[in-house]
């Protein structure tokens, strides 16, 4: 087994990919789930994940606070945060974890956590307690069928270029609008 194939290594892709999109974190877990029995995957996976969330939390934060120009870009607008605040008006501790103990984008709850001053440490815990039985599935899923990587590679690929469409096409909407 290479050191790519370690437990640390994912640790370590999981930090930063939880400190950015999270793009990555579910063919992470297939592959690593193959490799690693799927309670250390999970274990490890989630306290990973939990510390960059955290990470993004607090560069979120201070996005939303910076007056500098060029954050501006990646901050969102004061009409997403109001409207997204009037979505989800609490970003509670069951909230943030049930959410991410589910497939579904919790980019809404963490822009309200980092909107509100929602405690970092309350934060990845609620990340780590939630991660913890969907990451085991998924390493559990990962050892039951041996999904190969090229399969993997390409489904984080499509996952990014997915994204990255969604971007451009909801940019040029404004453009045009």
């Amino acid at each position: 087994m290479s050191s790519a194939d370690s437990l640390w290594a994912m640790c370590l892709l999981l930090i930063a990919d939880g400190a950015t999109f999270a793009f990555f974190t579910t063919p992470l877990l297939l592959r690593y789930g193959q490799l690693h029995p799927a309670w250390q995957v999970a274990l490890a996976g989630s306290v990973s994940s939990a510390i960059g969330s955290v990470l993004q939390l607090l560069i979120l934060r201070w996005a939303l606070r910076s007056g500098s120009p060029w954050m501006r870009r990646f901050a969102p607008s004061q009409e997403k945060l109001a409207s997204t605040l009037a979505l989800y008006p609490a970003a509670s501790f069951v909230a943030l974890m049930v959410a991410r103990a589910t497939p579904l984008p919790d980019a809404p709850l963490k822009l309200v956590a980092a909107a509100v001053g929602y405690p970092p440490a309350l934060y990845g815990l609620a990340i780590l307690l939630g991660a913890l039985p969907y990451y085991f599935a998924l390493a559990w899923v990962g050892q039951v069928i041996k999904i190969p990587a090229w399969i993997l590679v390409a489904a984080a690929a499509a996952i990014v270029l997915g994204a990255g469409l969604d971007w451009w096409r909801k940019r040029r909407r404004r453009v045009t609008s």
